[in-house]
């Protein structure tokens, strides 16, 4: 099974309030299931947003799901979700790069950001998915928030953030699940630059 029908199915067995099926059909008519997850770091390939939602799915589930106190549907929402603002977002690109071994300039592809609705990062993600679905509080925070220290607001002096994950243990989740699916488990992912 590839990706994006991993996606579908984990989507369809635990999302289920109104507006999901909504949602999964307009995501499908955007570049969510072949757009990369970054232009050169991890899963900078075909395909590597879907990656990387799945990857932080299943580390979020293995690592910090407790059962009778989190939400299987809170879960794969975030898991799956947060990154949605990354659709649209990138355009591939070419420019011309020396051969190291023959010398002759040779044309290749890069990702380039095209970012068409500078809303943010996280914010964007929570605006994208509540024009479908009604997120819950905690499911807002966290998507807003999943970037951690690298979220632009929380480089900038922001205290939100450190409010956001006291009160909020579904945000920490996401960040921790995203953090290690990013650096530990997609090593090596990126079609730009490869290990």
């Amino acid at each position: 099974m590839g990706y994006k029908e991993e996606f579908i199915q984990i989507y369809q067995t635990h999302v289920s309030r109104e507006g999901s099926v909504s949602f999964l059909e307009w995501l499908q008519k955007t570049d969510f299931f072949t757009a990369p997850a970054s232009s050169k770091f991890h899963c900078a390939c075909l395909g590597g947003l879907v990656q990387h939602s799945v990857s932080v799915y299943h580390t979020m589930r293995e690592k910090h799901f407790e059962e009778g106190k989190d939400n299987e549907e809170s879960f794969a929402i975030c898991a799956l979700l947060h990154d949605v603002c990354k659709a649209q977002f990138y355009k591939e690109s070419f420019r011309n790069v020396k051969n190291e071994e023959t010398g002759a300039w040779e044309k290749k592809s890069f990702y380039q950001v095209d970012d068409s609705f500078p809303y943010g990062h996280g914010e964007k993600s929570v605006f994208l998915i509540e024009r479908f679905l009604r997120l819950r509080t905690s499911e807002a925070v966290a998507i807003r928030w999943h970037m951690g220290g690298f979220d632009d607001a929380a480089r900038g002096g922001s205290f939100a953030i450190s409010q956001a994950y006291e009160r909020y243990p579904l945000a920490v989740k996401l960040h921790l699940a995203d953090l290690e699916s990013t650096y530990l488990r997609e090593q090596g992912t990126s079609a730009v630059r490869r290990k």
